[in-house]
């Protein structure tokens, strides 16, 4: 099985870290069980020159806001543009399989409302969600779903 293909975008360095360690998840059940895949996981910044997408992908972002509630005043997005303009770069979109969302459940309705409002622009599945760094157990069940997504569509 090809592996699993990741773009995220990490301004904390709270995203990049989940994503390390479900990279690290990932190949030990690829060794435990050769037919599960690994990950493969490339970063989006402000830096990455915009490239054609040509194999599918599950984007993660996480959500920052700087005005709006995202529900009845608008919403602003801050410093995740540069994911939303990559995934809106030619037909990079298309390839776009699911995203997965992270944030500050404090925040309440707005927790995880940049993925979810990918998902509605880029007709995208939601995932799954997890917060700030993650957990372990996120890990496992992230993987399990993006595994189980891959299956789905054949991949």
């Amino acid at each position: 099985m090809d592996p699993i293909r990741i773009l995220f975008i990490s301004i904390e360095g709270n995203t990049r870290n989940f994503v390390e360690h479900l990279t690290h998840y990932a190949l030990a059940q690829h060794i435990k069980n050769k037919g599960l895949p690994e990950i493969e996981a490339t970063e989006i910044s402000e830096q990455t020159d915009f490239a054609d997408e040509t194999k599918p992908f599950f984007c993660f972002v996480p959500t920052y806001l700087d005005g709006g509630n995202g529900i009845d005043n608008g919403v602003k997005e801050l410093m995740t543009n540069v994911m939303g303009e990559y995934l809106d770069y030619h037909d990079n979109a298309k390839q776009l399989i699911g995203v997965v969302g992270s944030g500050n459940k404090n925040f309440n309705e707005q927790y995880c409302l940049t993925a979810r409002r990918y998902c509605e622009k880029f007709d995208a599945p939601f995932i799954d969600d997890y917060e700030l760094r993650g957990v372990p157990a996120d890990e496992a069940r992230i993987y399990k779903k993006l595994v189980e997504r891959v299956q789905f569509l054949n991949l």
